[in-house]
């Protein structure tokens, strides 16, 4: 798994790629739970994106909660292939906001 975090307008994107599992996604969530924490709007993309877990899906949904109780934007964009399909299996694609491309963000 690789992480790149850069800014777009008034988010911090979390770019994934790769596979997030049991092992790396304690990484994933203390990236994540630090910028929310710091009060940023996140997009996590995924793009590039092969695997996601149960745990890598835990993750997101902590920070998701943590998100609207800080009222800051979150949004997965560009879900496709496998990634989707497990976020469609959990039904987390109905509560999750999933955007094909960053500029939806901006809408």
């Amino acid at each position: 798994m690789q992480i790149i975090v850069d800014d777009f307008d008034r988010f911090k994107v979390v770019k994934l790629s790769g596979e997030v599992d049991l092992h790396n996604s304690r990484d994933v969530k203390k990236l994540l739970l630090g910028h929310l924490e710091e009060l940023a709007h996140i997009l996590v993309d995924f793009t590039e994106l092969e695997y996601i877990d149960s745990s890598g899906m835990a993750t997101l949904v902590e920070a998701f909660n943590l998100s609207k109780t800080k009222k800051l934007d979150f949004h997965i964009v560009g879900a496709k292939d496998a990634p989707l399909q497990v976020l469609k299996l959990t039904r987390l694609d109905s509560i999750f906001s999933l955007l094909e491309s960053r500029e939806q963000a901006l809408d």
